[in-house]
């Protein structure tokens, strides 16, 4: 639904959304590899931003992952909306500034500005937590004026909207094609309140849930764009965060795939206890989910108390992997160093785990806390919390810092040495590509999966099988799977293994932070680490 704010003048929006920085999860080198693909995903809760808009209003959509907004489009509009998280504040401010250089009215809202406020003193409006009461609070604002005021103003949801009357995303604002997969939302929200996350504090414990009849029509809209991406991803906070709604659901995505011969391949996130679901796992695997990502963050099983996560230990760790990868689910993790429990075994610890558990993709973070968690308000009445742009944290380790980089530097080493990396794909060769039902060939003898196919089997062929340092190790890889008529697994393994090496060995160099969740000013770390030296 639109809002039913009834407005009289009329405006134009223009909505943009700040290009990501570089990390592990986005793929973002393995881009050139696709043909056309520039960016990791479109951007959910701008979208629906976009559709919630008056009937009487243009929008104007631009994603800076995948094209810079330009002067003429901060001219044509009479407000520019922004939406972002922590790690793109840098972006953001910039959005801003371009915004007001225009002479326009800057809107930002989003997970970033309703967890720490404070950091934006420059945005005109500041729109805090979800879309609801204070969405339309707005939206009278700029229907009586796009002046930009003299003070900033907060506009607060105290009454959300409620998932089920949520608009569908605005997907025909985008180009779907240039997205490496899609997004789809079924709740938000997650029972779970672990140390170090935000989502309990910023959506709730109590998961609110979209209909299966909306998921459906969602799903027909992303199908219905030419060349959209064959892969949508579930970006629920935990997808089994209500077991029942996810259980009742997803006999109708079963459903909506056989109607229309299996197009798409899905993803999602959620809780390693995940695997004592054997119900749900069955479905998900009849619904045809491939990846599932875990936040396993430690091996270590007293760790995980101290950062109240106890329920990854209601399956040993090792038994629910396995379990996960039976119902065809190749598992994606999620791993912390730097928490107050590590100790010089930790790394090792790490290193074992990821050998033994053969998880292909592991994103490794140091520890960094976010605003509006219960990590940060202990470390902040600890004195722990630290503010130095030359740092790769803003939490003062148990350990010395630089040990704990090493230790982070040592571990994406091991994990993405071809050789180890292309081990573990091979591993999945045997225990999880051989547990996935075997789609239609009708769904997927389209125009448009068949030249995605052919450029992406030149391009992993001759940049990764011919001109690459590590081709050997692939070719090794691609062979055993080959053998066992997995097709589908040399591109995959081709494509992420592109990704992973070449961003390892840029971050190994020091181009990159050691915490996907901060940006590291690097002209002030450089100022940093002078005055350091010089004192």
């Amino acid at each position: 639904m639109r809002s039913t704010v009834p407005v009289t003048s009329s405006r134009r929006i223009l909505c943009v959304f700040p290009a990501y920085t570089p990390s592990f999860g986005t793929f973002s080198h393995a881009y050139p590899l696709m043909g056309g693909v520039k960016a990791f995903m479109p951007p959910q809760g701008l979208l629906v931003i976009a559709a919630y808009m008056p009937e009487a209003w243009e929008v104007r959509f631009v994603d800076e992952n995948i094209a810079r907004a330009s002067p003429e489009d901060f001219a044509w509009a009479d407000a520019v909306f922004v939406s972002g998280m922590h790690i793109q504040e840098g972006q953001i401010h910039e959005i801003g500034r371009r915004a007001h250089a225009a002479g326009k009215v800057a809107v930002l809202g989003g997970p970033s500005v309703s967890g720490a406020p404070e950091k934006y003193p420059d945005f005109d409006y500041l729109h805090i937590g979800e879309i609801g009461d204070a969405t339309d609070a707005l939206i009278r604002r700029l229907d009586a004026t796009v002046a930009v005021p003299a003070e900033p103003e907060r506009f607060e949801t105290a009454d959300r909207l409620a998932l089920a009357d949520f608009p569908a995303p605005a997907y025909e604002r985008v180009p779907l094609k240039r997205y490496l997969i899609g997004s789809l939302q079924f709740s938000s929200g997650c029972p779970y309140r672990c140390e170090f996350c935000d989502i309990p504090q910023l959506y709730g414990r109590q998961p609110r849930l979209k209909t299966p009849e909306q998921l459906c029509a969602e799903l027909d809209a992303i199908v219905a764009q030419p060349a959209h991406p064959a892969v949508v991803y579930f970006v629920d906070d935990n997808f089994i965060g209500n077991r029942k709604a996810t259980r009742d659901m997803l006999p109708h995505l079963v459903e909506w795939q056989k109607r229309n011969n299996y197009p798409l391949q899905f993803a999602c996130e959620a809780t390693l206890n995940m695997a004592k679901q054997p119900e749900i796992l069955e479905l998900m695997r009849q619904a045809n989910f491939m990846t599932v990502f875990v936040g396993i963050e430690t091996p270590e099983a007293d760790a995980l108390k101290g950062i109240d996560k106890t329920h990854n230990a209601a399956v040993p760790m090792y038994e629910a992997i396995e379990t996960l990868n039976s119902y065809g689910l190749e598992v994606t993790s999620g791993i912390i160093l730097g928490l107050d429990t590590d100790s010089d075994k930790s790394e090792q610890n790490l290193i074992d785990f990821i050998d033994k558990s053969a998880i292909p993709v592991l994103t490794i973070n140091l520890l960094q806390a976010l605003p509006k968690t219960p990590l940060w308000d202990r470390l902040e009445r600890e004195g722990r919390l630290v503010h130095d742009a030359s740092l790769e944290s803003n939490v003062l380790f148990k350990r010395p810092h630089d040990e704990v980089v090493g230790s982070w530097r040592r571990a994406i080493a091991h994990a993405y040495s071809p050789e180890h990396l292309f081990e573990r794909f091979k591993r999945q060769c045997d225990v999880t590509y051989p547990n996935r039902i075997t789609t239609p060939t009708a769904g997927k003898l389209t125009f448009t999966n068949l030249r995605r196919g052919l450029i992406l089997g030149f391009n992993i062929v001759t940049r990764v099988g011919l001109f690459s340092d590590y081709r050997r190790a692939f070719w090794q890889a691609a062979g055993y799977a080959l053998k066992r008529g997995q097709i589908e697994a040399v591109f995959n393994m081709g494509f992420v293994a592109h990704h992973l090496i070449r961003f390892t060995r840029e971050a190994l160099r020091g181009e990159h932070n050691a915490s996907f969740y901060a940006a590291q000013d690097k002209a002030k770390a450089e100022a940093a680490a002078g005055a350091r030296q010089a004192a």
